[in-house]
C-alpha cells in the first residue's frame, strides 16, 4: 500500500479517510533534518502550517506524488520546486468559508453592542450600562468589499438581520448582484454611505492599504470597520489614529500586517477597536472540514483520480511540462497584465492561439491566462483547477480559438479581455525557455519582457511627453531600465511601456497623469 506521512496535527476524521487507502504515519513536530531524511519513504504528505516543505526536503522526496495542505495558504510549501519535481500540491480553499463569514458577522454584532468592552468592565467590577449603549443593525447599511464565497455568505447573514447591502466587486456582474439583493457601487460611494464596512479581498499590491487616512476621512463618523481577511488591507496606523480622534465609531480586526501582532501594534489597546488573534478558521468544524477535504484529495490522487483543488499544475508528464512551462508563464503574465490595466473588471476572456502550438495541451495554457486575470482580484486561492469555476461564478465567459500563423511564423498567444469600456487585446510569444515577450498591447507594437515593475502609459505622440515622464521618475529616484513605444502615427495615439527598477512612490502615477497629452497611466508588477 502507499504510505502517507502526516507531519502536523489534523482532525481524526481526515486520518480515518487516509487509512482506507494507505499506511499512515503521524509524526508531528519533526525537525527539518529528520523530515528530509525520511520523506523519501512516502507517497503523500499532509501538513498544516507548521511543517516547512522546503526545496531541501523535496530533494529527497523520490516517491512523493502529492502534498496536501489542510488550509488555504501554501506559503510553507515550495510550490515551484514541487511542480518541477512533478509533485501535486493541493489545498482546501473552501473549508473555512463559513467559519470566516460567521466570525465577520460576530465581529459586526460585537461592534454594534460593545460586547467585549462590557464584558471586561464587568470582570473589573463595574456595572455601567449607559457607558456601553449599543445600536441595532436592523436598517443599517453594510458595505461589503469583495463578493467571493466568504463575502456572499456574510451578505446572506446580514440580510437576515434586515441590513441593506452595498457591494463592491469589479468581477461581479450587475445582474448577479441584483439576484443577491446587493446594490453594486464604486468604492467612494461605499465608503460614504455605509454604516458598517467589511473587507473580503486578497492582499495584493492594489489592496494593501486600500483603506487609509484619505478613505477614512470620507466615511461617516459612526462607521464601524471589520477586517477578517488579510492584515494590512486597512492601514493600521491610519485606523488607529481615526479611532483615537473619534473619526470612526469603531473597528474589529482579526488579522494583522505582522503576525503574531507585536506588542507595539497601534491597534492594540484602543477601547473602540476589537482585536482577535486570527481566529477566522479556528472552529472545530472548519478544522474537520479541511482535514476531510485534504484527505479525500490525497486518497483520490493515490487511487489514480484527479485532485479538485490543485495549487500547481494538474499532473502532466515531465517532458510535456518542460515544453509547456514557458507558455504557462506567458499566459499568466498576460492575464495579470490584463487585470492590472483595467479598473472596471473583466466580463469575458478569449484566448487565441495563432500558429503551430503542436500537441501542447492548450487547456492548461488557457487556464493559466484565466488564473493570471483572477489571481490578484479575487479573495479565493486561484489555481489551474479552480480558475474556470471561479470565473464562471462571476459570470466571466471563457472561449478558446485557433488561427493560422502570422508573417513571423512564430506561435503567438493572444489574450482578449472584455471590460465595461470594451475589449483589450495583449499578445506575446516564447522565443526560448527563458525568453518570453509581450508583443502587442491594444494593437500597439512593443517588445517587453513581462517581469518586475512596469509603467504603461497611453498618450498623444507629441514632443516632450516622454521626457517629462522620465524627468518626473528621475526626481522620485526611480530608474528606467528599458523603454518601448508603439504609436499609430506622428501626432496620434501612442503607448509606452517603461521597465523600472523599483515601484513608483505614492502619488507619482497621479502626477504623471497630469502631464499635458497623457491619457492614462498604470503601474503594474509582473
Amino acid at each position: 500500500m502507499p504510505r502517507v506521512l502526516v507531519s502536523d496535527p489534523i482532525a481524526p476524521e481526515g486520518i480515518a479517510i487516509l487509512k482506507q487507502v494507505a499506511d499512515v504515519d503521524v509524526k508531528t513536530g519533526l525537525p527539518k533534518e529528520e523530515l528530509a531524511s525520511i520523506i523519501g519513504e512516502y507517497d503523500a504528505l499532509a501538513v498544516r502550517s507548521e511543517t516547512k516543505v522546503t526545496a531541501e526536503v523535496l530533494a529527497n522526496a523520490h516517491k512523493l506524488k502529492i502534498i496536501g495542505r489542510a488550509g488555504v495558504g501554501v506559503d510553507n510549501i515550495d510550490v515551484e520546486t514541487a511542480t518541477k519535481r512533478g509533485i501535486l500540491v493541493v489545498n482546501s480553499p473552501e473549508g473555512n468559508t463559513l467559519a470566516a463569514a460567521e466570525l465577520s458577522v460576530a465581529m459586526l454584532l460585537a461592534l454594534a453592542r460593545n460586547i467585549p468592552q462590557a464584558d471586561q468592565a464587568l470582570r473589573n467590577g463595574e456595572w455601567k450600562r449607559s457607558k456601553y449603549m449599543g445600536s441595532e443593525v436592523y436598517g443599517k447599511s453594510l458595505g461589503v468589499i469583495g463578493l467571493g464565497k466568504i463575502g456572499k455568505e456574510v451578505v446572506k447573514r446580514a440580510q437576515a438581520f434586515g441590513m441593506s447591502i452595498l457591494g463592491y466587486d469589479p468581477y461581479l456582474k450587475p445582474e448577479q448582484a441584483e439576484k443577491l439583493g446587493i446594490r453594486l457601487v464604486d468604492l467612494p460611494t461605499l465608503y460614504k454611505e455605509s454604516d458598517y464596512i467589511t473587507v473580503h479581498v486578497p492582499k495584493t499590491k492594489e489592496t494593501s492599504g486600500m483603506i487609509g487616512a484619505e478613505q477614512l476621512a470620507t466615511m461617516k463618523p459612526t462607521v464601524r470597520l471589520i477586517n477578517c481577511a488579510r492584515g494590512g488591507i486597512i492601514d493600521e496606523a491610519a485606523l488607529a489614529q481615526a479611532a483615537k480622534d473619534g473619526k470612526i465609531g469603531g473597528a474589529a480586526i482579526d488579522v494583522f500586517t505582522t503576525e503574531p501582532a507585536p506588542a507595539d501594534n497601534p491597534l492594540l489597546g484602543i477601547p473602540t477597536i476589537i482585536t482577535t488573534p486570527h481566529l477566522g478558521a479556528s472552529t472545530e468544524e472548519a478544522q474537520v472540514n479541511v482535514a476531510i477535504d485534504i484527505a479525500e484529495q490525497i486518497a483520490d490522487v493515490l487511487s489514480g483520480k484527479p485532485a479538485r483543488a490543485a495549487v500547481n499544475m494538474p499532473s502532466v508528464s515531465a517532458e510535456v511540462l518542460a515544453r509547456i512551462q514557458p507558455y504557462l508563464t506567458l499566459a499568466e503574465k498576460i492575464g495579470s497584465l490584463q487585470s492590472q490595466l483595467t479598473t472596471s473588471g473583466v466580463r469575458a476572456i478569449e484566448v487565441v492561439y495563432k500558429g503551430d502550438f503542436g500537441d501542447l495541451p492548450t487547456l492548461h495554457i488557457t487556464r493559466g491566462a484565466v488564473k493570471g486575470v483572477l489571481d490578484t482580484v479575487v479573495p479565493e486561492s486561484v489555481n489551474y483547477v479552480n480558475a474556470p469555476g471561479l470565473a464562471a461564478s462571476r459570470g466571466i465567459n471563457i472561449t478558446e480559438s485557433r488561427t493560422g500563423a502570422d508573417e513571423s511564423g512564430s506561435p503567438v498567444l493572444t489574450v482578449r479581455a472584455e471590460t465595461q469600456s470594451g475589449w483589450r487585446e495583449i499578445s506575446g510569444t516564447v522565443f526560448g525557455p527563458k525568453d518570453i515577450r509581450i508583443l502587442t498591447i491594444d494593437g500597439y507594437r512593443v517588445d517587453v519582457k513581462p517581469e518586475g515593475f512596469l509603467l504603461v502609459t497611453k498618450h498623444t505622440d507629441r514632443p516632450g511627453v516622454i521626457g517629462k515622464v522620465g524627468t518626473l521618475l528621475g526626481d522620485k529616484g526611480v530608474n528606467i531600465a528599458g523603454m518601448h513605444v508603439g504609436r499609430e502615427s506622428e501626432g496620434k495615439g501612442a503607448l509606452m511601456v517603461l521597465l523600472i527598477d523599483s515601484a513608483i512612490p505614492d502619488g507619482g502615477v497621479e502626477e504623471i497623469l497630469k502631464i499635458d497629452g497623457m491619457e492614462n497611466a498604470r503601474q503594474v508588477q509582473l
